[in-house]
């Protein structure tokens, strides 16, 4: 992507909690949208003469992780304080990880229509989150626009893994592609729910733009706070914008971060973007360095499933589909679906609307083990009335699924049954039959109505067309 000559550079780093059974370093339990305040303990509070203990299955679902992403596993990983003082950091510095992170050097691809588009990964490191500030209240003239501020410490502790890309992106849509296929590799290991809405995936983007050409990089800049694929696209456009206007009419952009208002579309400085050295790295001397054994890197390896980007690469090729219905249909367990319609000699065209019409319209992941129950409704789909094939879609995440009930509730398709029916109705109406030979072919909907209501609903609206239509010929 170029803009009046100028190229975009974007890097991002991506936050991921992990989905683990207690905070990072003390046994607190996580848990989403519990009373404020109620998960605590003196170590996530930071009390004076408390000690963190590492979650081991936190420092494992990073390994995976960076496993999927092709990185190296450090065979000696340190953690550092990073220091800076706001009120949701108790213990005012973060453990995070430094110059010695457990993951790195890795690379992702992104399927795209040219080729797979490779996106260095520079580190993935594990970290503890910061607590939650929430602002209240607000009186014209007050700072920051809120009355008072309080502090959530459920969240502060959270293991947090922070994912850093090299500058290899070149578009707002290149970036919403890679998030897209990131959040979906991260759900799949099982490590992370990663939904933006929650905050449990998080996304700030370093941007600059340089002349088309040149291999240099000029000043960039860091967009916070964006919540959803969508706006983090829109709001790398609008800065890219802005940097080209700056530089443009002979400015000079200056190292910040802002927040991106999805509903003004307006981008507002947050403040001067720090660098490693304002955080005050130090090695954390309370923990000593993680060591993950070979066999248990190992292991981990060989749990690592089949990845989202080869099934939407196979999508795009054998199928001839978009990235877009690619990446939809690669979704465990609707690639599982998708392929069985296939083997069945379903056209990739049909099967596609069939699931991204059905699925779109409810949030539902079928069990894994249901598949072949909900596979035998799709199998006679346009014989079924579609709020029973939603209904079944619906029902299928839950165990115990069975197409039975669905099944009884198939439309008739018996020419034997409709034709006395639609011949009755055509001769009931000939007046609408002699306008619709006529050329006025809207009176379809007509027909099909009048034979649906004879059946009461009961009728294959598919095969009741067709007939319809080969009727109204003669």
């Amino acid at each position: 992507m170029t803009t009046n000559g100028w190229e975009p550079v974007v890097g991002l780093e991506i936050h991921v909690h992990l989905k683990t059974r207690t905070k990072m370093f003390c046994r607190c339990e996580l848990a989403y949208g519990a009373p404020e305040n109620s998960r605590t303990c003196p170590v996530c509070l930071a009390h004076p003469g408390t000690l963190p203990v590492p979650n081991r299955a936190a420092i494992e679902a990073t390994i995976k992780l960076g496993l999927a992403l092709g990185c190296r596993i450090a065979p000696r990983a340190l953690f550092h304080r990073k220091h800076y003082f706001y009120p949701d950091l108790p213990k005012g510095y973060q453990i995070s990880q430094y110059d010695v992170p457990l993951c790195s050097d890795g690379r992702f691809a992104v399927p795209a229509p040219g080729g797979d588009r490779e996106i260095e990964i520079v580190r993935a490191h594990l970290e503890e989150d910061a607590a939650k500030t929430v602002h209240v209240g607000g009186e014209s003239g007050r700072i920051g626009g809120a009355a008072h501020s309080n502090v959530d410490f459920n969240r502060g502790g959270t293991p947090l893994v922070e994912i850093v890309t090299r500058p290899d992106l070149h578009s707002p849509e290149d970036a919403r592609a890679f998030l897209q296929l990131l959040r979906q590799t991260i759900v799949e290991l099982g490590i992370s729910d990663a939904e933006m809405e929650k905050g449990t995936l998080r996304a700030d983007a370093n941007i600059s733009v340089r002349r088309a050409g040149e291999r240099a990089l000029r000043t960039r800049t860091e967009l916070k706070n964006m919540n959803s694929f969508s706006f983090i696209a829109r709001g790398i456009e609008a800065e890219v914008a802005r940097q080209v206007a700056v530089w443009e009419s002979g400015g000079e952009v200056t190292q910040q971060t802002f927040d991106y208002d999805a509903a003004t579309g307006k981008l507002r400085p947050h403040r001067t973007k720090e660098e490693a050295e304002d955080y005050r790295y130090l090695p954390e001397p309370d923990l000593v360095p993680v060591e993950p054994p070979a066999e248990l890197v190992e292991r981990l390896r060989a749990e690592v499933p089949e990845l989202p980007s080869s099934r939407v690469r196979l999508l795009m090729d054998a199928h001839g589909r978009s990235y877009e219905s690619a990446l939809f249909i690669g979704r465990l367990p609707f690639a599982d679906l998708f392929r069985e319609m296939i083997k069945a000699g379903w056209h990739a065209d049909d099967a596609e609307h069939a699931l991204m019409n059905t699925f779109s319209a409810i949030d539902v992941r079928p069990e894994l083990e249901n598949l072949a129950e909900l596979y035998r409704v799709y199998a006679v789909r346009h014989e079924l009335p579609r709020p029973v094939v939603i209904e079944a879609t619906s029902a299928s995440s839950r165990a115990g699924f069975s197409a039975e009930p669905y099944l009884a509730q198939r439309a008739v398709a018996d020419l034997s049954e409709l034709d006395p029916v639609i011949d009755r109705i055509l001769a009931a109406n000939e007046p609408q039959v002699a306008q619709y030979r006529a050329g006025k072919e809207g009176l379809l909907g007509f027909f099909v109505g009048q034979v649906m209501r004879e059946t009461q609903g009961k009728a294959s609206p598919q095969v009741v067309n067709e007939r319809l239509r080969e009727k109204l010929k003669s």
